[in-house]
């Protein structure tokens, strides 16, 4: 069992580059850089558990699969293919479609803790 805090340091994490071309990232401001863990799950399972990290930026991507998320630290907006735009902060929970095109505005560096599902796995 993992537990996740808001605002709890969260153990180590690796270097997560835009580059997995399904999700066809596309930075649109600054220079972001993502960092997460999976804890369960991950290739080759239909599930995912983990932490990401990410600092200040904006990208565009394609979602991989149904996610549920929890924003542990910082501040962030979400804008959906519709145009409509969330703003998130610390422990605002918030869910992502799977193929789903959505921009990742981070406003302040961001932690999050998400269980990913993708019926085709990952």
């Amino acid at each position: 069992m993992h537990t996740y805090k808001v605002e709890q340091e969260i153990g180590p994490l690796e270097r997560w580059p835009f580059t997995n071309p399904a999700s066809d990232y596309r930075i649109m401001r600054g220079e972001p850089k993502a960092f997460g863990r999976l804890d369960e799950g991950g290739p080759g399972h239909f599930t995912r558990l983990g932490i990401w990290q990410c600092t200040a930026g904006a990208f565009e991507c394609t979602e991989l699969g149904d996610e549920l998320q929890v924003l542990l630290a910082g501040r962030m907006r979400l804008i959906r293919p519709d145009g409509s735009e969330q703003e998130f902060g610390p422990g605002d929970s918030f869910y992502t479609r799977r193929g789903e095109r959505v921009t990742w505005d981070i406003i302040e560096d961001v932690t999050k803790a998400f269980f990913s599902y993708s019926p085709d796995g990952f």
